[in-house]
């Protein structure tokens, strides 16, 4: 089982997020814009989340990503919780799939 997003849906850990076609990322300043043209939507996002929406690309499960970001920032546990929640977020946001 998974982690419930703000939906109260599990994550699933073994499904391989795949960002939406259609969206367009710029960085600025110290966060990134994430412009969903079909939705007319503008996101606002930090390093962290960038780099979670990055990795869905429909290679990287979603149980491999909090392991990814422990061994990118050096951290001592992987941030299972962070991810969970930043996943729940693009899925409801329509970023990923």
């Amino acid at each position: 089982m998974g982690s419930p997003n703000s939906e109260g849906q599990a994550i699933d850990w073994n499904h391989a997020p795949k960002q939406v076609d259609g969206i367009e990322v710029n960085p600025v300043a110290d966060e990134y814009v994430v412009y969903q043209a079909n939705r007319g939507r503008v996101h606002f996002l930090n390093l962290t989340a960038v780099l979670v929406l990055e990795m869905c690309t429909g290679r990287v499960r979603a149980g491999e990503m909090p392991g990814l970001l422990k061994d990118a920032y050096h951290l001592a546990e992987p941030p299972t919780a962070e991810v969970a929640e930043c996943l729940a977020t693009l899925l409801d946001e329509g970023l990923v799939t």
